[in-house]
């Protein structure tokens, strides 16, 4: 399981949905929009950009803590934060089929998001303005529950069979793709590493 984050801020100048498109065409098989400085119109046009692109690749997107926009666009779910709208609630409101994952930072957290689809965990590594919580925190949080752990945060393809290792289901990523000089290598790069 290997997902993009955006951050339209780490792309180098580049248009955002420019890096995720070159990603995408490497096989990305998943986006998550988290541009949260966005306002509504600007968002829900982004949106709109990146469905398009994720659909004609038949990959998945989920719009972070926002059910209006994922509605709004077709996306394939949401990524819900501490606090925000219960998994129940977003089951309800969303399509039957629709994925539901929870961002998380402790085992309790992680413990706590019964009935998602899944949980990104982290950071587990230092990322700007973020202290790592390390391999054995993201080894306990996938002992802590019952859904699959992501982890997030400072992560490349070299830091992946540790993560594997401490129980991690996935990655997700951002700077380790939008940053990148090419972002089709890097995601090859990674996606190689998780079949591994």
């Amino acid at each position: 399981m290997l997902t993009l984050v955006t951050d339209r801020h780490a792309t180098g100048g580049r248009d955002l949905v420019d890096v995720v498109r070159a990603a995408l065409d490497g096989g990305l098989p998943a986006v998550q929009l988290r541009d949260k400085d966005l306002d509504g119109g600007p968002l829900f046009a982004l949106a709109e950009r990146l469905r398009a692109e994720t659909a004609a690749r038949k990959a998945r997107l989920l719009i972070n803590g926002r059910l209006d926009v994922a509605l709004a666009v077709g996306a394939d779910g949401v990524q819900l934060g501490t606090g925000a709208v219960s998994i129940t609630d977003a089951r309800r409101l969303l399509p039957p089929d629709s994925l539901v994952g929870v961002s998380t930072h402790t085992a309790a957290e992680v413990a706590a998001a019964t009935g998602a689809d899944f949980v990104i965990f982290g950071p587990v590594y230092a990322t700007p303005g973020k202290n790592a919580v390390g391999t054995a925190a993201l080894a306990a949080a996938a002992r802590a529950g019952s859904v699959p752990v992501v982890a997030i945060g400072g992560i490349t393809a070299a830091e992946v069979p540790a993560l594997r290792a401490a129980g991690a289901a996935g990655v997700a990523v951002i700077r380790a793709i939008l940053a990148a000089a090419d972002p089709a290598a890097a995601t090859r790069d990674l996606l190689a590493a998780l079949a591994r």
